[in-house]
This record gives C-alpha cells, structure tokens and sequence, in this order.
C-alpha cells in the first residue's frame, strides 16, 4: 500500500510528549503515507490538549475517536462525545454488542457456546476487566429481559443494540466483528433503524444496575 485511510493511536501514549506525537502524525500526512489522523479511548483532556496543539501549530487535527461504547458501556457519553463534538471529531465506537453479551447468546446458569468470545481461554478474560462483569449472571439476566423488546419491533437482539449506538449524532460508524456472513448481513440491517423513544426507555429500564456509566 502506498498510504493508509485512516491512521489511529491505539491508546494515548504517556511516554511521548503530545507534541512529539502530532507532529510525527503531521509529518505522516504531508508526505501523503496517512489520509487521516484519529485515535482509541483517548480521555477527553488528551482530546482538548491534542485539539490545542493541532490549531497553534497549524497541524491537522485527529478526525476520529474510537471508543468503547454499547448499552452496557457508556463512558463516552459523559466527556467524550462532548469532547469530540467541541472539535468536530466523529466517533467509530468499538465492541457494540459488548463482546457479543447483547446478541443475546450467552444465558444465565449455562455455560458459553462452544466456539464464542466468552468460550476461548484468550478472549475471555476481556469480558471480566475493567468492570465490565460480562459473564454474571446477574448481567446476562438483565440482557435477556432485552429479548423482548427486540421481538416487539421485529429486530433480532444484535440489530436493537447496533441501532442503539447508531442513534447518537456523534456516532460515526460501529465496529462489528462476525465470524459468518450470515452475521454480518444480519448487522448490516441496523443501519437506518430509528428506535422509538418508548423502546430506549425500556431498554433503559430493563438494563438498570448493569450500565457502567463511569
């Protein structure tokens, strides 16, 4: 390849000064390596301090986050997205179905499919840090009570909660991961899906006690 759409610090680094890091990302896109500038589960201080050397140095600035973001895993909302929205940042939100949880896959009290995230000895232990709490039970009954409601407006579980993270204006696009074509044709129908304000409520409702919020 002879340059890369989109170049993304994947974490911020605190062993480099911000400034070393943006003029190198400058120095990538004169040369025409890099189109584009973005960067993964940055704070929304590392944001604004990025934005306010990009604009004094007369550097371009990032033009995508990446950030965690589902039903369960609502950081973002809190700083992020404003953050990004202050600097005119789009959003490419990263594990939407919360490491496949909100496909509605695993059950309560039974063990995990053979062949999934939660089933591999490597993958799993994502699940369990950073407060996530995938595999509880207490977690995975409140995400069946979301069953329901997918049925009601004729969506499967996957597609409510991909249009449910579509649904925010700072929402560029989400990441899914499929291991059939069959899921990614079945993902793909989220798109465009506007979910009614009663349906979010339930969902939040359904969910209460389980969303990380901070």
């Amino acid at each position: 390849m002879e340059y890369v759409d989109l170049y993304q610090c994947h974490r911020y680094d605190k062993e480099t000064p911000l400034e070393e890091t943006m003029e190198a990302l400058g120095r990538a896109m004169d040369a025409g390596k890099v189109r584009a500038i973005g960067f993964s589960e940055w704070t929304a201080e590392q944001i604004d301090a990025a934005a306010a050397i990009a604009g004094e140095g007369g550097l371009i600035p990032f033009s995508s986050s990446q950030p965690q973001y589902s039903m369960l895993w609502r950081k973002p909302e809190a700083h992020v997205f404003p953050a990004c929205a202050r600097h005119g940042i789009g959003n490419l939100a990263f594990s939407p179905l919360a490491h496949g949880v909100l496909t509605g896959k695993y059950a309560p009290g039974a063990p995990p499919p053979p062949g999934s995230r939660a089933a591999s000895e490597k993958m799993n232990q994502f699940m369990e840090t950073a407060g996530r709490r995938y595999r509880s039970d207490f977690l995975l009954e409140a995400v069946a009570r979301l069953k329901d409601i997918a049925a009601g407006l004729g969506l499967t579980m996957a597609q409510m909660a991909l249009a449910w993270v579509l649904r925010r204006p700072e929402v560029a696009s989400a990441i899914i991961g499929a291991s059939r074509p069959e899921q990614v044709a079945d993902n793909a129908r989220a798109v465009g899906i506007t979910l009614p304000v009663e349906s979010l409520a339930r969902i939040d409702e359904a969910l209460e006690g389980v969303v990380v919020w901070s």
